[in-house]
Protein backbone atom coordinates (compact mmCIF):
# COMPACT_ATOMS: atom_id res chain seq x y z
CA UNK A 1 0.00 0.00 0.00
CA UNK A 2 1.42 3.36 -1.05
CA UNK A 3 2.07 5.94 1.65
CA UNK A 4 1.51 9.66 1.65
CA UNK A 5 4.26 11.61 -0.12
CA UNK A 6 4.68 15.30 0.68
CA UNK A 7 5.87 17.15 -2.41
CA UNK A 8 6.72 20.73 -3.37
CA UNK A 9 5.82 23.02 -6.27
CA UNK A 10 7.11 26.09 -8.12
CA UNK A 11 6.21 29.59 -7.03
CA UNK A 12 3.02 30.86 -8.56
CA UNK A 13 4.26 34.45 -8.69
CA UNK A 14 7.04 33.59 -11.14
CA UNK A 15 4.55 31.73 -13.31
CA UNK A 16 2.30 34.78 -13.31
CA UNK A 17 5.14 36.70 -14.95
CA UNK A 18 5.57 33.90 -17.49
CA UNK A 19 1.81 33.99 -18.16
CA UNK A 20 1.90 37.76 -18.72
CA UNK A 21 4.94 37.38 -20.98
CA UNK A 22 3.23 34.83 -23.25
CA UNK A 23 0.00 36.82 -23.22
CA UNK A 24 1.83 40.03 -24.20
CA UNK A 25 3.67 38.32 -27.08
CA UNK A 26 0.42 36.87 -28.37
CA UNK A 27 -1.38 40.21 -28.26
CA UNK A 28 1.52 42.08 -29.88
CA UNK A 29 1.74 39.52 -32.68
CA UNK A 30 -1.95 39.86 -33.51
CA UNK A 31 -2.00 43.67 -33.23
CA UNK A 32 1.17 44.63 -35.09
CA UNK A 33 1.83 41.71 -37.43
CA UNK A 34 -1.65 40.47 -38.23
CA UNK A 35 -0.89 40.42 -41.99
CA UNK A 36 1.54 37.52 -41.70
CA UNK A 37 0.05 34.06 -41.35
CA UNK A 38 3.16 32.66 -39.65
CA UNK A 39 3.10 35.44 -37.04
CA UNK A 40 -0.61 34.78 -36.38
CA UNK A 41 0.10 31.10 -35.83
CA UNK A 42 2.94 31.91 -33.45
CA UNK A 43 0.73 34.41 -31.59
CA UNK A 44 -1.94 31.78 -31.17
CA UNK A 45 0.73 29.43 -29.88
CA UNK A 46 1.69 32.05 -27.28
CA UNK A 47 -1.97 32.29 -26.23
CA UNK A 48 -2.07 28.51 -25.80
CA UNK A 49 1.09 28.64 -23.67
CA UNK A 50 -0.43 31.44 -21.58
CA UNK A 51 -3.58 29.39 -20.97
CA UNK A 52 -1.47 26.31 -20.22
CA UNK A 53 0.49 28.34 -17.64
CA UNK A 54 -2.65 29.76 -16.04
CA UNK A 55 -4.24 26.32 -15.63
CA UNK A 56 -1.36 25.19 -13.41
CA UNK A 57 -1.80 27.98 -10.86
CA UNK A 58 -3.13 26.88 -7.45
CA UNK A 59 -3.80 28.56 -4.11
CA UNK A 60 -3.45 26.51 -0.90
CA UNK A 61 -4.91 28.09 2.22
CA UNK A 62 -3.73 27.34 5.78
CA UNK A 63 -4.64 23.82 6.92
CA UNK A 64 -5.44 22.68 3.40
CA UNK A 65 -3.67 20.21 1.12
CA UNK A 66 -3.64 19.36 -2.57
CA UNK A 67 -3.45 15.73 -3.70
CA UNK A 68 -1.80 15.48 -7.15
CA UNK A 69 -2.64 12.71 -9.62
CA UNK A 70 -1.11 12.30 -13.10
CA UNK A 71 -2.95 9.91 -15.44
CA UNK A 72 -4.09 7.73 -12.55
CA UNK A 73 -0.75 7.77 -10.69
CA UNK A 74 -0.40 9.39 -7.29
CA UNK A 75 2.38 11.98 -7.44
CA UNK A 76 2.26 13.41 -3.95
CA UNK A 77 0.50 15.83 -1.65
CA UNK A 78 1.22 19.54 -1.50
CA UNK A 79 0.79 20.81 2.08
CA UNK A 80 2.67 24.11 1.96
CA UNK A 81 0.51 27.21 2.12
CA UNK A 82 0.67 29.88 -0.55
CA UNK A 83 0.49 30.47 -4.29
CA UNK A 84 2.01 27.71 -6.47
CA UNK A 85 2.24 26.36 -9.99
CA UNK A 86 1.90 22.64 -10.70
CA UNK A 87 1.80 20.55 -13.81
CA UNK A 88 -1.45 21.49 -15.63
CA UNK A 89 -2.03 17.82 -16.46
CA UNK A 90 -2.31 16.98 -12.77
CA UNK A 91 -5.73 16.09 -11.45
CA UNK A 92 -5.95 18.02 -8.20
CA UNK A 93 -8.04 17.03 -5.18
CA UNK A 94 -8.19 19.55 -2.36
CA UNK A 95 -8.51 18.05 1.15
CA UNK A 96 -8.98 20.13 4.29
CA UNK A 97 -6.69 19.40 7.23
CA UNK A 98 -8.78 21.38 9.69
CA UNK A 99 -10.42 19.80 12.73
CA UNK A 100 -14.08 18.98 12.18
CA UNK A 101 -17.03 18.33 14.49
CA UNK A 102 -19.55 15.56 14.08
CA UNK A 103 -22.58 15.92 16.34
CA UNK A 104 -24.58 12.77 15.78
CA UNK A 105 -28.27 12.74 16.51
CA UNK A 106 -29.24 10.29 19.28
CA UNK A 107 -29.95 6.81 17.97
CA UNK A 108 -31.83 3.94 19.61
CA UNK A 109 -29.62 1.02 20.65
CA UNK A 110 -29.64 -1.79 23.21
CA UNK A 111 -27.26 -1.68 26.15
CA UNK A 112 -25.45 -4.69 27.60
CA UNK A 113 -28.59 -5.80 29.45
CA UNK A 114 -30.81 -5.41 26.41
CA UNK A 115 -32.53 -2.22 27.57
CA UNK A 116 -33.39 0.15 24.70
CA UNK A 117 -31.63 3.49 25.19
CA UNK A 118 -31.04 6.68 23.21
CA UNK A 119 -27.39 7.68 22.81
CA UNK A 120 -25.66 10.43 20.86
CA UNK A 121 -21.98 11.35 20.55
CA UNK A 122 -19.81 14.33 19.61
CA UNK A 123 -16.70 13.54 17.59
CA UNK A 124 -13.78 15.85 16.79
CA UNK A 125 -11.61 14.56 13.93
CA UNK A 126 -9.29 15.62 11.14
CA UNK A 127 -7.51 14.14 8.13
CA UNK A 128 -3.99 12.98 8.99
CA UNK A 129 -3.06 10.89 5.93
CA UNK A 130 -4.27 12.45 2.68
CA UNK A 131 -3.40 9.38 0.57
CA UNK A 132 -5.70 7.11 2.61
CA UNK A 133 -8.43 9.74 2.76
CA UNK A 134 -8.34 10.22 -1.01
CA UNK A 135 -7.88 6.64 -2.22
CA UNK A 136 -8.65 4.09 0.52
CA UNK A 137 -12.31 5.11 0.90
CA UNK A 138 -14.85 6.54 -1.50
CA UNK A 139 -15.99 9.49 0.63
CA UNK A 140 -14.06 9.92 3.87
CA UNK A 141 -16.60 12.34 5.44
CA UNK A 142 -19.45 9.88 4.87
CA UNK A 143 -17.18 7.08 6.08
CA UNK A 144 -16.66 8.92 9.39
CA UNK A 145 -20.42 9.37 9.79
CA UNK A 146 -21.23 5.69 9.20
CA UNK A 147 -18.39 4.32 11.31
CA UNK A 148 -19.23 6.63 14.21
CA UNK A 149 -22.72 5.12 14.34
CA UNK A 150 -21.28 1.59 14.26
CA UNK A 151 -18.82 2.43 17.05
CA UNK A 152 -21.64 3.93 19.14
CA UNK A 153 -23.72 0.77 18.82
CA UNK A 154 -20.76 -1.41 19.77
CA UNK A 155 -19.96 0.76 22.79
CA UNK A 156 -23.54 0.58 24.05
CA UNK A 157 -23.49 -3.22 23.71
CA UNK A 158 -20.44 -3.47 25.99
CA UNK A 159 -21.79 -1.47 28.93
CA UNK A 160 -25.04 -1.26 30.87
CA UNK A 161 -26.88 2.04 31.12
CA UNK A 162 -26.58 1.96 34.92
CA UNK A 163 -25.98 -0.58 37.67
CA UNK A 164 -29.57 -0.95 38.92
CA UNK A 165 -29.85 -4.43 37.41
CA UNK A 166 -26.21 -5.36 37.96
CA UNK A 167 -24.84 -3.86 41.17
CA UNK A 168 -21.46 -5.50 40.57
CA UNK A 169 -21.01 -3.56 37.34
CA UNK A 170 -18.55 -0.77 38.15
CA UNK A 171 -18.35 0.87 34.69
CA UNK A 172 -21.63 1.97 33.14
CA UNK A 173 -22.57 4.36 30.36
CA UNK A 174 -24.03 6.83 32.83
CA UNK A 175 -21.27 6.71 35.43
CA UNK A 176 -18.27 5.41 33.43
CA UNK A 177 -16.88 8.89 32.75
CA UNK A 178 -13.45 8.99 31.15
CA UNK A 179 -13.14 5.21 30.86
CA UNK A 180 -16.20 5.05 28.61
CA UNK A 181 -14.98 8.03 26.56
CA UNK A 182 -11.55 6.46 26.14
CA UNK A 183 -13.14 3.19 25.00
CA UNK A 184 -15.18 5.16 22.45
CA UNK A 185 -12.07 6.97 21.20
CA UNK A 186 -10.15 3.72 20.83
CA UNK A 187 -12.96 2.09 18.89
CA UNK A 188 -13.31 5.07 16.56
CA UNK A 189 -9.53 5.35 16.05
CA UNK A 190 -9.33 1.70 14.99
CA UNK A 191 -12.25 2.06 12.58
CA UNK A 192 -11.12 5.34 11.01
CA UNK A 193 -7.41 4.53 10.71
CA UNK A 194 -7.89 2.97 7.27
CA UNK A 195 -9.24 6.32 6.01
CA UNK A 196 -6.30 8.31 7.41
CA UNK A 197 -8.52 9.97 10.01
CA UNK A 198 -7.20 11.01 13.44
CA UNK A 199 -9.70 11.11 16.31
CA UNK A 200 -9.01 14.14 18.50
CA UNK A 201 -11.86 13.67 20.97
CA UNK A 202 -15.04 11.63 21.34
CA UNK A 203 -17.69 12.15 24.01
CA UNK A 204 -21.21 10.97 24.76
CA UNK A 205 -23.42 14.02 24.30
CA UNK A 206 -26.84 12.48 25.02
CA UNK A 207 -27.89 9.47 27.06
CA UNK A 208 -31.39 8.45 28.13
CA UNK A 209 -33.71 5.48 28.23
CA UNK A 210 -35.88 5.01 25.15
CA UNK A 211 -39.38 6.47 25.41
CA UNK A 212 -41.12 3.08 25.72
CA UNK A 213 -39.37 2.24 29.00
CA UNK A 214 -38.47 5.71 30.28
CA UNK A 215 -41.57 5.92 32.51
CA UNK A 216 -40.99 2.50 34.07
CA UNK A 217 -37.31 3.22 34.67
CA UNK A 218 -38.15 6.57 36.27
CA UNK A 219 -40.57 4.88 38.67
CA UNK A 220 -37.93 2.30 39.49
CA UNK A 221 -35.39 5.02 40.24
CA UNK A 222 -37.91 6.84 42.41
CA UNK A 223 -38.72 3.61 44.29
CA UNK A 224 -35.01 3.00 44.85
CA UNK A 225 -34.59 6.52 46.20
CA UNK A 226 -37.61 6.12 48.51
CA UNK A 227 -36.30 2.80 49.86
CA UNK A 228 -32.87 4.32 50.49
CA UNK A 229 -34.43 7.29 52.28
CA UNK A 230 -36.68 5.05 54.39
CA UNK A 231 -33.72 2.91 55.34
CA UNK A 232 -31.88 5.96 56.64
CA UNK A 233 -34.97 7.14 58.51
CA UNK A 234 -35.42 3.75 60.20
CA UNK A 235 -31.74 3.57 61.14
CA UNK A 236 -31.96 7.02 62.71
CA UNK A 237 -35.24 6.22 64.49
CA UNK A 238 -33.84 3.04 66.01
CA UNK A 239 -30.81 4.97 67.29
CA UNK A 240 -33.03 7.65 68.81
CA UNK A 241 -35.33 5.09 70.50
CA UNK A 242 -32.31 3.26 71.88
CA UNK A 243 -30.89 6.53 73.18
CA UNK A 244 -34.22 7.49 74.80
CA UNK A 245 -34.57 4.18 76.60
CA UNK A 246 -30.96 4.29 77.73
CA UNK A 247 -31.33 7.83 79.13
CA UNK A 248 -34.57 7.00 80.90
CA UNK A 249 -32.97 3.95 82.45
CA UNK A 250 -29.79 5.73 83.56
CA UNK A 251 -31.58 8.72 85.10
CA UNK A 252 -34.33 6.57 86.68
CA UNK A 253 -37.00 8.87 85.34
CA UNK A 254 -39.51 6.03 85.14
CA UNK A 255 -39.41 2.28 85.47
CA UNK A 256 -40.93 0.54 82.47
CA UNK A 257 -41.75 -3.11 82.17
CA UNK A 258 -41.36 -4.94 78.88
CA UNK A 259 -44.92 -4.23 77.75
CA UNK A 260 -44.58 -0.50 78.37
CA UNK A 261 -41.20 -0.46 76.65
CA UNK A 262 -42.76 -2.14 73.64
CA UNK A 263 -45.59 0.41 73.60
CA UNK A 264 -43.14 3.31 73.91
CA UNK A 265 -40.95 1.94 71.16
CA UNK A 266 -43.97 1.50 68.92
CA UNK A 267 -45.14 5.07 69.54
CA UNK A 268 -41.66 6.56 68.99
CA UNK A 269 -41.16 4.60 65.77
CA UNK A 270 -44.51 5.81 64.45
CA UNK A 271 -43.64 9.43 65.27
CA UNK A 272 -40.10 9.27 63.88
CA UNK A 273 -40.80 7.22 60.74
CA UNK A 274 -44.09 8.74 59.67
CA UNK A 275 -44.01 10.86 56.52
CA UNK A 276 -46.78 13.08 57.95
CA UNK A 277 -47.07 15.06 61.15
CA UNK A 278 -48.49 12.92 63.95
CA UNK A 279 -51.27 14.05 66.27
CA UNK A 280 -50.40 13.39 69.92
CA UNK A 281 -53.01 12.09 72.35
CA UNK A 282 -52.61 13.40 75.91
CA UNK A 283 -53.35 10.80 78.59
CA UNK A 284 -54.81 12.58 81.67
CA UNK A 285 -55.40 9.35 83.58
CA UNK A 286 -52.98 6.86 85.02
CA UNK A 287 -50.18 5.23 83.10
CA UNK A 288 -52.26 2.04 82.74
CA UNK A 289 -55.36 3.68 81.34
Amino acid sequence: MEKEKVTSASSGYICILVFLFFLTLGICGLVFYNQHVAVIIISLLFFVLAIFTAIGLAVINPNESLVLILFGEYKGTLKDNGFFWVNPFYVRKKISLRARNLNREPIKVNDKLGNPIMIGIVLVWKVENTYKAAFEVDDFAHFVDVQSEAATRKLAGHYAYDNFDDEQQEITLRAGGEEVHQALERELSERLAMAGIKVLEARISYLAYASEIAGAMLRRQQATAVVAARTKIVEGAVSMVELALDQLSKKHVVDLDEDKKATMISNLMVVLCSDKDTTPVVNTGTLHQ
